[in-house]
């Protein structure tokens, strides 16, 4: 931690400068005793001499005395560290005057005020009673709303939020926490949960069952997309590849992906049969090609993203947050043999009677429908 140390910063920076204590003395208008107190620390000058010395070193003020308001990211987690301890081995209240010092001398380090937040979060159950823990609870807050109302990190300031949400459920302010977050799913997966705690604090269980389902739908289908994706980006590399592939469709299979979103299922075995084709494993690339087809003709159509027996309350939010679909269903047809099934990346498939087979299986869909 940066302490105020101008007697060190002074005699470094007149060595550095070349200048003796006379000729600082000298410019100052004081004596050269009062400089040699300044530099081995004994007396400090006074405060409306520190800006004519800064000006004389070309320095701020804060550099002079040697002051930093921010801390870095090492110090932040060693004083979190440190004062964590300090809980388990001091009395509460004394470690909370601690840190609040420390507040006042850093007020302006937004990171580290978002670590004391946390800090005072996890410890206040160690509070001695119910009200000391609401008064730390409720300074916490206050710390959350200097974060999120000056600091221009917007990664900080939506911690900030969720951690405000956090102090308003931990003093059973269930609405507090609704007027923070909102009574909806946000993109913030932790404050999704806390508004879902919240509404059923309140009584309102359909509600609260609404935002689990749809946060984790949401993930489900993170997780699944960041295992497509990584079938792509390794599809040179057959084992790496595949296991991501496999993966992916034991989670289709266990969260009924056919139903839930047929157009991720489809790209997969599109995915898969790349990564089979790459991998000179015709056979198996054809194989997925079929199940391609399959959700292609019995699932695909109509386009409409919708919930099933396990997710049974996301339907209103699916039909609020679900993309407009740009291109007709005879356009997207279309595109289901010409960019898969005729794509040059599979053109040696050609002469296996299999696949043949599934093009003339998505001819006749297209034709018939």
């Amino acid at each position: 931690m940066k302490e105020i140390n101008l007697a060190e910063v002074l005699a470094a920076k007149r060595r550095e400068k070349g200048v003796t204590q006379d000729e600082i003395a000298a410019y100052i208008g004081v004596s050269k005793a009062s400089v040699s107190k300044w530099e081995t620390g004994i007396s400090l000058p006074d405060i409306a001499l520190l800006p004519v010395l800064a000006s004389y070193f070309d320095i701020s003020i804060d550099t002079l005395i040697g002051y930093a308001p921010q801390l870095d990211n090492d110090e932040i987690k060693r004083i979190y560290s440190r004062m964590s301890d300090r809980f388990a081995e001091s009395p509460f209240e004394d470690v909370i005057d601690e840190c609040q010092s420390l507040v006042k001398k850093y007020y302006s380090c937004y990171p580290f005020l978002l670590e004391v937040a946390k800090l005072y979060i996890n410890h206040a159950p160690l509070a001695g009673s119910a009200e000391s823990k609401n008064e730390l609870l409720q300074s916490t807050i206050k710390l959350c709303n200097r974060i999120k109302t000056l600091c221009q990190d917007t990664s900080l300031a939506s911690k900030a939020v969720i951690f405000q949400a956090m102090c308003y459920l931990l003093l059973g302010e269930a609405q507090r926490v609704l007027e923070t977050l909102g009574d909806t799913v946000q993109p913030h997966i932790t404050g999704n949960m806390f508004i879902s705690q919240a509404h059923q604090i309140l009584g309102n269980h359909e509600k609260a069952k609404e935002v689990i389902q749809t946060e984790l739908y949401q993930n489900i289908m993170g997780v699944f997309g960041g295992l497509l994706s990584y079938v792509q980006t390794n599809v040179g590399d057959y084992d790496t590849a595949l296991k991501a592939f496999n993966r992916a469709e034991v989670l289709s299979e266990l969260f009924q992906m056919r139903q839930l979103n047929p157009n991720n299922l489809a790209m997969l075995y599109v995915s898969g049969a790349h990564m089979y084709q790459v991998a000179g494993k015709y056979e198996e690339a054809i194989e997925a090609l079929a199940k391609y087809v399959d959700v292609c003709v019995h699932d695909f159509f109509p386009i409409k993203l919708k919930g099933d027996t396990f997710f049974d309350k996301i339907d209103g939010w699916l039909k609020l947050n679900s993309d407009t679909i740009p291109r007709s269903d005879a356009v997207i047809k279309e595109s289901m043999l010409n960019d898969v099934l005729f794509n040059p990346l599979f053109s040696n498939l050609s002469d296996y009677p299999e696949y043949n087979k599934l093009v003339r299986k998505l001819q006749d869909f297209i034709g018939g429908k």
